[in-house]
């Protein structure tokens, strides 16, 4: 049947669903690249809770989504942005999800990175040395539960630090006592304008340089570092950059098909929100690179940079909101609510957009009960055929 869809003009459009979804099953381990998706939290939409309140999370949907993950071959990065850390999750609730899904890796066999930041800290200013505890803090809960640890940027950092010394000072201190090697991540001011200037500089070469010098005093405690700039010649310059054995993460969801082939001087692996949504497609994807099959890997993942652009579009920190509702619309999630009231994020076209492209690449485990919930949608903001 078809759907009527508005457009940003609030002109509605005749759509007609695809009937059948690709056909994708889990399969063997990657062996050319690490692949990582930042999973979302599902909420709990029956809590009585206020976008103030503490994240009122269900554990069961939120733990079967990363089962679902594990089952296809990618790893789970754990309480980052995608996790709405920062925006609905909190440090309390981002330490429980953190157990909770290690524990779970850990069952099943998944592998998971989790999220290290300074988020417990109150909003009034820092000083160093309390930047320096709550890293501690949060790096101490993620080691103890087993998993890898993601260095996550820090609005309090940036709020602190009087130029590149003060994030030497930092790092080099954090990586130092690091039980294992860590993934830095670098996330840029378009997913959160809190972070501009981070590395000491607005200046992105030069806070590129004070970046690699960390990198370059503790080689040996670094896995890898994720790229969060949606800037593809920054990134590739950048990775032919890093001290031998470092691994490149790409987070630049514009561009992440050609920076994960990669070239002739290497490639990236990645950690990206957008194989949230992505995942059992951009599993395929990369089993067929697998083989050496560069451009059977570039055909399947093209065309899916579409719908991540769109649900990148600025203001880019509330990609959150067409993750979720994608993961609705999947049958991952029996409802459209998220931590933080985030679900009014994005307007009713976005959402519509964001269904036509998923669509249209067969994203949809099942397209009917897809459609059935788009147009339950459209009733609720009053679009009638």
């Amino acid at each position: 049947m078809t759907l009527h869809l508005p457009d940003a003009h609030g002109a509605l459009r005749a759509y007609e669903p695809r009937s059948e979804p690709l056909a994708l099953t889990p399969g063997t381990p990657f062996t050319s690249r690490t692949v990582f998706s930042a999973a979302h939290v599902v909420a709990d939409p029956y809590a009585d809770t206020t976008p103030d309140s503490p994240a009122a999370v269900d554990w069961d949907a939120t733990l079967a989504f990363r089962r679902h993950l594990w089952a296809h071959g990618l790893g789970v990065a754990e309480a980052m942005d995608t996790a709405q850390r920062g925006m609905g999750l909190d440090w309390a609730g981002a330490a429980e999800l953190i157990r909770r899904s290690a524990a779970e890796a850990k069952a099943t066999g998944g592998r998971i990175a989790c999220g290290v930041g300074t988020d417990q800290l109150p909003g009034a200013p820092a000083t160093l040395a309390e930047v320096r505890t709550a890293y501690e803090e949060q790096l101490a809960v993620v080691e103890e539960s087993g998993a890898r640890a993601i260095l996550m940027a820090s609005r309090a950092l940036a709020a602190t630090a009087r130029g590149p010394e003060d994030y030497l000072e930092v790092y080099g201190h954090l990586l130092r006592q690091a039980a294992e090697p860590v993934i830095l991540h670098w996330l840029g001011p378009m997913f959160d304008p809190a972070l501009e200037g981070y590395w000491g500089s607005s200046d992105l070469d030069a806070a590129t340089d004070t970046f690699l010098d960390v990198i370059a005093a503790h080689p040996d405690k670094v896995d890898g570092i994720k790229v969060s700039l949606l800037d593809a010649r920054r990134e590739i310059d950048l990775r032919r950059r890093l001290p031998k054995g470092v691994r490149c993460y790409t987070g630049d969801d514009f561009n992440y098909p050609e920076l994960i082939a990669g070239d002739e001087q290497g490639f990236s692996h990645a950690l990206l929100g957008i194989f949230d949504p992505l995942g059992p497609l951009a599993a395929e994807a990369v089993r067929v690179l697998d083989t050496g099959n560069t451009d059977g890997f570039r055909a399947l993942l093209d065309p899916t940079v579409d719908l991540s652009r769109h649900l990148f579009q600025p203001p880019t920190r509330f990609y959150k909101t067409g993750v979720v509702f994608l993961a609705w619309l999947a049958g991952h999630q029996s409802h459209f609510a998220m931590v933080g009231g985030l679900q009014s994020a994005r307007s009713l076209p976005h959402l519509a957009r964001a269904y036509e492209l998923a669509d249209r690449l067969g994203l949809f485990p099942d397209p009917k009960l897809a459609e059935d919930r788009m147009r339950t949608l459209l009733h609720l903001y009053g679009v009638t055929p």
